[in-house]
């Protein structure tokens, strides 16, 4: 760059720290007048401040100081200024982004469990090439607006891709709303990874003193005494709100269903209180696992108590970052505990109760101290027993369990 840009550059940068929006103009349109011929050009490639702004500068510096234009000075910028709105001047806008997406989106676009795999750089791409002006902030700003929720692509290629994958989702999407209309309670349930409780490092920061951060151990063998806790989370999809069970023993499918039970007696049957059938989504894998012979016998058992039609549906294989609870709820948790080690069951349990979102999400949380054993064996005789009515469209990830009548 010339010494006199260097220059130039200099100084924009010392007054642009000082000057308004109106002020930091006049003076670029002084500046440029001062340049040889193309002065304007030189100035904004120098700056960064865009030729209109510099001209805009420039008429305001050759108008006659009228009345009208002492008062009009008075503001940093003149009545109705400031940028408009994308969509004040591209009224085609918010429907070719909605046809992009639905090109890909899985299931219903207008349903409650929307989720898109094209980021917002992509998606602003195509928008540009089919002729607007967009950039990727405003499409991720756009995205919120419409409801839809970013999925991150490594995630999603975990595990293998079944054949029926967009069919599952679009099948759990229509049950979820079918309940929805009938006022009948819908829960996505699943299990936070397990947490050591003690002195350890927990990952992010949050405002301290400088100088001053928490001290917690060099190295994060587990406390023999204190272990680890489970959380088993529910979270009502219809009324944005949780329920954690934190678990001082095995994540099993009997503390997942007594996750379930809990959840019922604290916050469930309040809402729902004329509620007949309930419907829970869930993971292919883990305590929930759609081949769990455990977690079908334990929710028989909660059908038979709370007298309530339980269906399942599970998410296929290799997609269970796409559960509504893991970014609906697991994910704010974890945002609220951030940097700050879980010292104790208690932090725990006080730090998840008291997680919120903006958009009024509630949480209530308990630790549950009961012993659950692992390795619980249900044989294929029992699993008969139990009544499992499946679903024609994939009877191993969709079924039913009616109440027995008493």
């Amino acid at each position: 760059m010339h010494t006199d840009d260097q220059k130039l550059l200099s100084k924009f940068k010392q007054l642009s720290l000082y000057l308004n929006e109106r002020a930091l103009r006049i003076w670029a349109a002084c500046e440029a007048l001062s340049l040889p011929r193309g002065g304007v050009s030189r100035l904004s490639k120098i700056t960064g401040i865009s030729r209109t702004t510099i001209y805009q500068g420039i008429d305001e510096i050759k108008k006659k100081k009228t009345k009208k234009f002492i008062e009009q000075i008075k503001r940093i910028r003149m009545a109705g200024g400031g940028r408009k709105s994308v969509l004040d001047h591209d009224q085609t806008l918010l429907n070719d982004l909605e046809y992009l997406i639905d090109s890909t989106s899985r299931g219903d676009p207008m349903n409650p469990l929307q989720w898109t795999c094209k980021s917002t750089y992509n998606l602003s791409e195509e928008l540009n090439k089919m002729g607007h002006k967009i950039s990727q902030r405003t499409v991720y700003n756009l995205l919120h607006e419409m409801h839809y929720s970013m999925q991150s692509d490594r995630k999603t290629k975990e595990g293998t891709n079944n054949p029926d994958r967009d069919a599952q989702f679009d099948y759990i999407s229509k049950k979820v709303l079918d309940f929805q209309i009938k006022n009948q309670p819908v829960i996505s349930v699943d299990s936070k990874k397990k947490e050591a409780i003690g002195e350890f490092k927990n990952n992010g920061k949050e405002w301290r003193k400088k100088g001053d951060p928490v001290e917690v151990n060099m190295h994060d063998f587990p406390d023999k005494k204190l272990g680890k806790v489970a959380p088993y989370g529910i979270y009502d999809i219809t009324e944005n709100k949780g329920w954690v069970s934190v678990g001082i023993s095995n994540d099993t499918a009997e503390f997942a269903v007594e996750s379930i039970r809990n959840w019922w007696k604290e916050m469930g049957r309040k809402v729902y209180s004329h509620a007949s059938e309930l419907l829970i989504t869930a993971d292919a894998g883990g305590s929930n696992g759609a081949h769990t012979g455990l977690w079908k016998k334990e929710l028989r058992k909660l059908s038979d108590e709370l007298n309530l039609e339980i269906n399942v549906c599970h998410f296929p294989p290799g997609t269970s970052k796409w559960n509504k609870i893991e970014h609906r709820m697991f994910c704010y948790i974890t945002q609220n505990w951030r940097g700050r080690p879980l010292i104790s069951r208690e932090v725990v349990v006080n730090l998840i109760g008291h997680t919120t979102s903006k958009s009024g999400l509630e949480i209530k949380a308990k630790l549950d101290e009961n012993d659950y054993k692992k390795g619980v064996k249900v044989t294929k005789k029992e699993l008969k027993t139990l009544e499992i009515i499946e679903d024609s469209f994939h009877g191993d990830w969709n079924y039913k369990i009616k109440p027995k009548m008493h």
